[in-house]
């Protein structure tokens, strides 16, 4: 699948960027080994729904104006903290003849016996795997077979991932993708429950015991404030 997008030079810079938000535009910045960094501007709808489909990993076309397309990755994405509307985009210049370290997620399948059939929680140790290959290998998502995952015992490794040829895992192969837990005992979750109950009580006897500490602290106060006025009162009545 191919992505693109138009993208205009902005003169924008700096707190003036505000200026771009409120026309519903993104600012951002091209840049790559090479390359002379060139402020952009970006329709928001339009990079909305290329981010959604092409994500980190894919390449997308971009067009300044009417120059010719070049290939880019989103590198990073800055978002509103309260609206997480994209604030600021990153997009990376690709050399296509030269090869790119990029993390790829992962996407899993099937269904694991030991969930299904042994009732354990499928433990998802990453999602992204990083690898290393030329721009027009690079793949879009890389599979995991859950299949495999028989028994507690069993787990997906990077080494039983299948890679088209031409690209490399930059993670070990012994690395664990995915696995299973077995399911909590009788004996566990009584005991998890107990644990629960004391941490519940111990917070009941520190808040009392503040609770004391505040009191005597008050009572002190007063008794020391109540000292003060009677020996205030002895200095008046000797003079």
């Amino acid at each position: 699948m191919s992505f693109s997008l138009q993208v205009k030079p902005r003169t924008e810079l700096g707190k003036r960027a505000e200026n771009l938000r409120e026309a519903g535009k993104i600012p951002g910045i091209v840049y790559g080994p090479g390359v002379t960094p060139q402020p952009v501007a970006l329709e928001a709808p339009e990079f909305k729904k290329v981010y959604r489909q092409a994500g980190k990993s894919s390449l997308i076309d971009i067009q300044i104006n009417a120059a010719e397309p070049v290939k880019v990755l989103i590198q990073e994405v800055q978002v509103h903290p309260l609206t997480l509307e994209p604030t600021h985009v990153d997009l990376r210049q690709i050399n296509m003849k030269e090869k790119l370290t990029v993390a790829v997620p992962l996407e899993f399948v099937g269904e694991a016996p030991a969930v299904k059939e042994l009732l354990g929680t499928l433990v998802r140790v990453h999602d992204t795997l990083t690898v290393r290959c030329l721009p027009t290998h690079l793949p879009s998502k890389i599979q995991v077979d859950l299949s495999k995952l028989q028994t507690f015992n069993d787990v997906v490794s990077v080494a039983d991932l299948i890679l088209p040829a031409e690209v490399e895992a930059v993670q070990g192969a012994r690395d664990v993708i995915a696995s299973v837990t077995p399911p909590l005992t009788e004996e566990q979750l009584k005991k998890m429950e107990e644990e629960s109950q004391v941490g519940v009580s111990t917070v009941k006897v520190e808040a009392e015991e503040k609770r004391a500490e505040a009191a005597a602290a008050a009572a002190e106060a007063g008794a020391a404030a109540e000292a003060d006025k009677k020996s205030e009162k002895k200095e008046v009545e000797k003079k």
